[in-house]
């Protein structure tokens, strides 16, 4: 029996992870334009025009998920999603210590945050999978 070509395998899982951070990225820049204020409450205190880096966020998540998709951007829009992963994480720092520097916090919040922070790099990594910047390790 034949083997399944590597490359093949590779490939798919490419095409899976596009469409995956297309529909998160896509989900979350409608979020970050359409309802600013949950994300203006995570932003640290020293990011500049938060309002306006909102909006900005938003923008770059939508023109990455679309970017995806377009051979000539895929690269491109790869690192730009990557890049803006590694931007936002001091954000999701704030949003981890505020939530769990409150009076009760659940359970289910230090699971999520426990779980959230450690995926940062993971979501970095399978951007610039995606866009096909790195291969498989």
């Amino acid at each position: 029996m034949n083997q399944p070509d590597p490359r093949h395998r590779i490939e798919t899982w490419r095409v899976r992870s596009r469409v995956g951070l297309s529909v998160f990225y896509l989900l979350a820049g409608v979020l970050h334009l359409a309802y600013p204020a949950p994300f203006l409450t995570i932003t640290p205190d020293w990011v500049p025009y938060a309002p306006a880096v909102i909006a900005l966020t938003g923008l770059c998540e939508l023109a990455g998920a679309v970017g995806l998709w377009i051979p000539p951007l895929r690269r491109l829009s790869g690192i730009g999603l990557a890049l803006y992963a590694v931007c936002v994480f001091p954000a999701n720092i704030k949003h981890a210590i505020d939530s769990l520097s409150a009076a009760h916090p659940s359970a289910l919040l230090w699971a999520y945050h426990i779980i959230r922070l450690p995926l940062q790099p993971v979501l970095v990594w399978i951007a610039l999978f995606a866009g096909r910047v790195v291969s498989w390790p």
